[in-house]
């Protein structure tokens, strides 16, 4: 019997479902996009980002550093927002699909017609 998923391994799980899901409708739009999981956001706010914590967030490339584009969610934040898997794996998913639509200039209800808002 394989040894049980730690919640952590379940975040990452749901994480790259809904991106493996969005990637399917948007292959050419997120070629060369690495997506990513950290605990926490780091403690300097983007500029649009006024109040609250962010559960995920873009970050541009960036040339001088040689880093693509990256999308990362935020653990701690959207596991304290969720109680269940099946909520922290919905929320997940709404961050990802908030985030793909930032990149690609897009609604959110554009990336994907199921999208949860609020």
């Amino acid at each position: 019997m394989p040894a049980a998923r730690t919640r952590a391994q379940r975040f990452d799980d749901a994480v790259l479902d809904a991106v493996e899901d969005l990637e399917r409708r948007w292959e050419k739009e997120l070629a060369g996009i690495e997506f990513g999981v950290e605990e926490v956001p780091p403690s300097d706010p983007a500029p649009w980002e006024d109040g609250g914590v962010p559960l995920g967030r873009y970050f541009p490339a960036d040339a001088v550093s040689g880093l693509g584009h990256r999308v990362v969610v935020y653990r701690r934040p959207v596991a304290a927002r969720a109680e269940t898997d099946v909520e922290i794996a919905v929320l997940v998913r709404d961050v990802v699909v908030e985030q793909v639509a930032h990149v690609l200039g897009r609604t959110p209800e554009e990336i994907d017609p199921d999208y949860h808002a609020g």
